[in-house]
């Protein structure tokens, strides 16, 4: 199972702290570490602040050596298509080529009523990714197309240079594997992600991913799981950083009700019992995971991170 670590970065996460966590990552052999794209606390917690992803990615890149680094997900109602790609494909060469773009429709209305971003309905705000990833992933790969879409224009389109990365910058598009989010991704992704699933949900999305595949005549996707993480060397840790994470998301009800919720999504415990549970994803056919540590201070859990890898 591929490991990459994942921050909620518009919840008050620091540069200082983000070198902190891509050396830690680096450390500890995980394959790479993605973030959030968000201009804002997703918990509304508007005093929390949050640099911007592909400034942040882009620096990260020339600070280190080897892992992917990749956000999850950008939403096309914050950036043209073309400034989108020119921003991942300038963090390509920064990095030497270790660059991912997760992309999604955008879904938090708050920000985008506080930062002046059209929110759109939910129909429209789907037309408008659908073009951008079109757009974005021609950029990448061809020498030069016309773009005539309902939302967007490109006459003679150029886009140079072209990613380090060849054919492309891996493109990861993600859901629950609906109809229309499969079809999308059968025909532009490389990967398809989808996030806080049970078991039983994993090996639905899979066979539905598998199925729009079929229909345009190519392989199934990689299939890679987003969800949340809590680990610790023996239970009282793993409670002791439950507490933390309950007590700063502001959840009510007991401890322990509460860590029974998540669990049949999340991974949680110790590294034996999070060993476990990965092997249970791989089984059921998921091949990477984004483990998403809310405690972003906490770097010794993502040293325990990497304890899973070496296992």
């Amino acid at each position: 199972m591929r490991i990459n670590l994942m921050i909620e970065g518009q919840e008050s996460v620091t540069w200082a702290e983000w070198v902190a966590l891509a050396r830690a990552a680096e450390q500890a052999g995980l394959e790479g570490l993605f973030r959030s794209d968000h201009y804002q606390s997703v918990a509304s917690r508007t005093e929390r602040s949050a640099l911007d992803a592909w400034v942040t990615l882009g620096a990260l890149g020339a600070i280190t050596e080897r892992i992917r680094l990749g956000t999850m997900v950008s939403p096309a109602s914050f950036r043209h298509p073309s400034v989108l790609a020119k921003s991942v494909v300038t963090a390509d060469h920064v990095s030497g080529g270790r660059i991912e773009l997760g992309m999604g429709a955008g879904w938090h209305e708050l920000e985008h009523r506080t930062y002046g971003f059209d929110f759109h309905d939910l129909g429209t705000r789907y037309e408008v990714f659908e073009e951008q990833v079109e757009i974005v992933t021609r950029q990448f790969r061809e020498e030069r197309f016309d773009h005539h879409g309902t939302h967007y224009r490109l006459q003679a389109c150029e886009a140079n240079p072209k990613p380090v990365q060849s054919p492309s910058v891996p493109v990861i598009l993600g859901g629950v594997a609906g109809p229309r989010s499969s079809r999308l991704a059968a025909r532009f992704a490389d990967e398809y992600n989808t996030v806080f699933p049970t078991l039983d949900a994993v090996a639905a999305r899979r066979r539905n991913l598998a199925a729009a595949c079929e229909a345009v005549g190519r392989a199934t996707l990689p299939l890679s799981v987003m969800t949340g993480c809590l680990l610790g060397r023996d239970a009282a840790e793993v409670a002791d950083r439950a507490r933390l994470l309950k007590e700063r998301s502001g959840a009510e009800g007991d401890l322990g009700s509460w860590l029974d919720g998540l669990r049949p999504s999340w991974v949680i415990g110790t590294v034996e019992q999070a060993a476990a549970r990965l092997d249970a994803l791989g089984d059921a056919g998921v091949s990477r995971v984004m483990l998403q540590h809310q405690l972003h201070d906490d770097l010794d859990m993502v040293a325990l991170m990497g304890e899973l890898v070496a296992r």
